[in-house]
């Protein structure tokens, strides 16, 4: 706050507003989508929202619900109502500023790319299949509650005979306009123009509204602030016992999903997260949330990125969105009743999209070593089959027992010695190196383990050139591989030259498969440091 400015707290003031108008339709959506109430959804993104934009250890993070926690919710309601969600999410909120104070946020690490890219995928899915009765206006028979999204298949094609044109035609609508509109109009979220066109359409075009159910005949919308209530729980052993396993599901996600969206905010506002005071602000936040009739909250990536984009650099600007949403809650949820089910489904097909990194996914199996390939698909099915839990335990195993072999094979065939030799001729400190050339040497195999070491490697103002020296690198996955990626894309946007030293074969095989290769250039790959000092030394 000392060198906080006026000028500061406009762009904060603006970047907070845009995102509230962003967090409206979606917090309704995904409040819906996780099998409560839509109200719920706002009183997350404002209980969280406030909490862990003021406690956080990023500066423009922006918290509230989002789709990886939707199955999740929804399956908790469903088997323990709502009692049992606030009891597991509150295990959930200790769990994860426990975290923070034992300073384990580094550990999160550990959990490998394809891990994150095949259950996020496998998340999307669900949420997708989950959307097509709504987006159909399918109604189910009496008694039919499925949770499982194979379930939920089944229903839907058992209810197929009570498809509503109107429905499919007012979903359609709104989806055309998520598509299209944001290709020529960027000020304005697409997600409140669907909302108010789907609103217009059931209400003013004849015989829609006949077969199209609206948020308001299905829920009760109520007006005002709630109030905290926990005198239903039952804080008895056995259910704390029967809960722990949901509740360490939503802890892990959580950590995961923040600190995900901390480094994706880090590379916009050129910043560095604290990632131990994130996950107790993430703590916090999920226990003021369902204390106040919210759900579980994790750090939005999306919302977070709208607020860097509109020049919100402050935790002032998450907080400000907190606020306006409680103007919102307070004189306009009433409207919310009037908001077509199609035109909710329609949002949720376009997060799911958006969440599944579909390219990211395909350029993984096209690109990657088997082994990763493996974990990744098999981790999707899992979580889209069983859920997210049984999804990342069988991951990691697979993952750690892959990636043991990998590296087994790897010291039998090359028997190489990766300890420097004091007397070695070509070690750096004989070398002259040009000012403007920095050169960073990686030893030992990189994999996921070790992928954000890439990733603190910096740069001085005057720096034109980065050298990797790579000789002593033996293997690399593909979470590692991203890591590189990221690094080659930070070096263009400073305008600075990556050349790379004696690559061996399985990293070099890799680069080659997956792109990096060309994208850094041929010219840029040099056999011996003296090559690649030589290459540098024209850069200017």
């Amino acid at each position: 706050m000392k060198t906080y400015s006026k000028q500061q707290f406009i762009k904060d003031l603006i970047a907070g507003v845009i995102v509230a108008i962003i967090a409206l339709p979606l917090s309704i959506a995904l409040a819906l989508a996780s099998g409560v109430e839509p109200a719920c959804g706002v009183y997350t993104a404002i209980a969280a929202g406030f909490v862990v934009s003021f406690l956080g250890g990023s500066r423009v993070q922006i918290a509230g619900p989002t789709a990886a926690f939707a199955s999740i919710v929804a399956g908790i309601v469903a088997t323990q109502g709502m009692d049992g969600l606030v009891l597991a999410t509150i295990m959930a909120g200790i769990m994860l500023i426990l975290m923070g104070i034992f300073k384990l946020g580094s550990l999160i690490k550990f959990i490998p790319h394809t891990i994150t890219v095949g259950f996020t995928a496998g998340i999307a899915v669900t949420i997708l299949i989950g959307q097509i009765k709504d987006f159909l206006g399918l109604t189910y028979a009496a008694g039919v509650k499925p949770v499982e999204t194979i379930e939920k298949i089944e229903a839907n094609i058992a209810a197929m005979s009570t498809f509503s044109w109107q429905a499919l035609l007012v979903g359609a609508v709104c989806l055309a306009i998520l598509i299209i509109y944001p290709k020529f109009e960027k000020r304005v979220p697409p997600s409140l123009i669907a909302v108010i066109v789907g609103a217009l359409m059931v209400k003013f075009i004849p015989g829609l509204d006949e077969g199209v159910f609206t948020i308001g005949e299905l829920y009760t919308i109520p007006t005002g602030l709630p109030s905290l209530n926990i005198g239903s729980l039952d804080f008895s052993f056995e259910k704390i016992s029967e809960l722990l396993p949901d509740a360490f599901t939503i802890a892990i996600l959580a950590a995961i999903e923040s600190l995900l969206s901390c480094v994706v905010a880090d590379s916009m506002v050129n910043s560095k997260h604290n990632s131990n005071a994130e996950l107790v602000a993430q703590g916090a936040g999920n226990i003021v949330s369902v204390l106040f009739g919210g759900i579980p909250a994790t750090g939005a990536i999306a919302r977070t990125a709208a607020n860097a984009k509109n020049g919100g650099r402050t935790p002032v600007a998450g907080m400000v969105h907190a606020v306006v949403l409680v103007l919102v809650l307070l004189f306009l949820m009433p409207y919310a009743e009037l908001i077509p089910m199609p035109t909710i489904a329609a949002i949720l097909f376009m997060v799911a999209y958006n969440m599944s990194e579909w390219k990211k996914f395909v350029h993984i199996v096209k690109t990657a070593p088997k082994s990763d390939i493996l974990v990744m698909v098999i981790t999707f099915a899992l979580t889209i089959i069983f859920d997210l839990v049984i999804a990342i335990e069988v991951g990691m195993i697979l993952a750690v027992l892959l990636f043991i072999k990998r590296m087994s094979e790897e010291t039998d065939v090359k028997g190489w010695k990766y300890v420097e030799d004091e007397n070695d001729k070509d070690s750096i400190d004989l070398k002259t190196v040009p000012e403007n050339v920095r050169v960073y040497e990686i030893s030992g195999p990189l994999f996921f383990g070790a992928a954000d070491k890439i990733l603190e490697i910096n740069f001085k103002d005057y720096t034109k050139c980065l050298i990797l020296r790579m000789r002593a690198v033996p293997a690399i996955d593909s979470t590692a591989l991203n890591s590189l990626e990221q690094l080659h894309k930070k070096c263009k946007e400073k305008g600075i030259t990556l050349v790379l030293s004696h690559v061996n074969q399985q990293p070099m095989n890799a680069m080659k498969k997956s792109g990096f290769f060309d994208a850094v250039g041929r010219n840029h790959f040099c056999n011996h440091i003296d090559d690649a000092l030589k290459v540098a030394s024209k850069i200017k």
